[in-house]
């Protein structure tokens, strides 16, 4: 069975044919870094990440490109806010970005480009738009003539005149048509710019990525993904620009994740109801958080709440307390089945669920399914080493697309504070049996970490020693 994806545009699913055979050029929109990012980012993050690897998995060559908006409104304001510059401001918040991304296990991307270094590209780009007369000059700024849109709304299904009246349209005098959308901004004073032969300034946010994409893909993505929220205006308007500019059609797949939720609402930080990846890594562990978000296929809204979330956690140490039981058991087990007709029907039916859609939550109850199976054999004794390997070999490859398995602990205050005080009630029990070599031991162990234990008439005391 071949992969199939859900198009966007045309609203069914679709056997997935490259441009270039046995390739495929995926471009995800990124963020625009003003900001840490919450997990509403990481839902789309980690969907992608298990689409990507799936893909590579059934050996298509994927060149994967993730954007970041580096450059924008939101950017300036905050950096005018804090008395940084935009820049300075932007990379402090893609290198969190990076801290967090790598903290959830998503792969980097083959390549990230940043909105501030693919100017020349972008001015390229518009100045051909200009040249073909799909775009015009209006005082310093250049706009997209949406006169000349072919087919507008095929993606969001929607005519112009439906998404006029249902958008807030900003009013001005300088635009032919009021939903025209800028693809150069011209620089108000004080703002960051570059030089463009219509004057210094600014790219709009919409051409930054048919840019982006143009650069390192080519005129036709295979698949360009994005949350469901960028459907219209952005990637609307990507189409357009694109394939005026380049005369071939811009996108084959068009896929858009479901948004999360918080009380019905979208998490995001305009309605202040999100929560950030490092918030929520401080309460639950990445492989919960990652099995949280991918038991929901990627299409469906997904409500986030601390109940769905310790569900999630319960429902996956049942699974990963099956495969920590076949590490055990590897060498012990005396029995005959090797699993290998088990391992070979769950094979198939991962990837069936998989090729459809990439249908990650019914792929887990695969999962799921198989280590009941493996549960049964080993209770029952029947299980062979042959049939412990065959079961973890599966389990590790299904695990490759979801990197859920691995167990990790939580590292919070109250933790550390925990273990510091077992040290030392340790430490006192050593020295009440007058084992000094033992308690200096652990005195000596705990200042290598920065922790300083100071004695006195109320029991031991301990600070960590400021850093240098």
């Amino acid at each position: 069975m071949a992969v199939s994806i859900y198009n966007t545009e045309t609203r069914r699913k679709e056997k997935v044919e490259p441009v270039t055979p046995g390739k495929l050029g995926v471009y995800v929109c990124g963020i625009t870094v003003y900001d840490e990012v919450h997990l509403g980012h990481g839902r789309s993050a980690v969907s992608f990440d298990a689409i990507i690897r799936y893909l590579r998995y059934r050996g298509y060559d994927v060149n994967h490109v993730t954007n970041f908006t580096d450059v924008d409104d939101k950017i300036i304001f905050r950096a005018n806010e804090l008395g940084m510059k935009p820049l300075d401001l932007s990379k402090k918040y893609i290198d969190s970005c990076f801290e967090d991304m790598d903290q959830l296990r998503v792969k980097r991307a083959n390549h990230y480009p940043k909105a501030s270094e693919t100017i020349p590209e972008i001015i390229a780009m518009i100045q051909k738009l200009l040249d073909k007369g799909f775009a015009y000059l209006s005082g310093s700024d250049v706009n997209f003539d949406i006169a000349r849109a072919n087919e507008y709304g095929k993606l969001s299904g929607q005519s112009l005149d439906q998404m006029q009246a249902g958008a807030r349209v900003e009013i001005d005098e300088r635009k032919n048509n009021p939903a025209d959308f800028v693809l150069w901004k011209g620089a108000k004073p004080g703002e960051i710019s570059w030089s463009s032969p219509w004057g210094e300034g600014r790219p709009g946010w919409h051409i930054e990525c048919s840019a982006m994409a143009l650069k390192f893909i080519g005129p036709t993505v295979d698949i360009h993904g994005g949350g469901s929220e960028l459907i219209f205006p952005h990637h609307e308007n990507e189409i357009q620009q694109s394939e005026a500019a380049n005369g071939q059609k811009f996108v084959k797949y068009w896929m858009h994740n479901g948004l999360l939720m918080v009380n019905e609402e979208k998490m995001s930080k305009s309605l202040k109801n999100f929560f950030t990846i490092k918030e929520v890594l401080n309460e639950y562990d990445v492989s919960t958080i990652r099995f949280f978000l991918l038991n929901t296929h990627y299409r469906q809204p997904l409500n986030f709440d601390k109940e769905a979330l310790n569900e999630a956690k319960k429902s996956l140490e049942r699974l990963q307390n099956t495969y920590y039981e076949l590490l055990e058991q590897k060498g012990k087990s005396h029995g005959s089945d090797n699993a290998a007709d088990l391992t070979k029907k769950s094979a198939e039916e991962f990837e069936q669920k998989m090729d459809d859609d990439f249908n990650t939550r019914d792929a887990l109850a695969v999962m799921f399914s198989l280590a009941r199976e493996a549960n049964r054999l080993i209770s029952e004794k029947k299980l062979s080493n042959e049939g412990v390997e065959n079961i973890l070999d599966a389990m590790e490859d299904f695990d490759s697309i979801f990197d859920i398995l691995k167990r990790e602990t939580v590292w919070s205050d109250d933790l550390q504070t925990g273990l510091i005080e077992l040290f030392l009630q340790m430490r006192e029990e050593a020295r009440k049996k007058k084992d000094f070599a033992t308690a200096d031991s652990i005195r000596d162990g705990l200042a290598r970490l920065d922790i300083e234990i100071q004695d006195s008439a109320d029991g031991p005391k301990w600070k960590i020693k400021k850093q240098n």
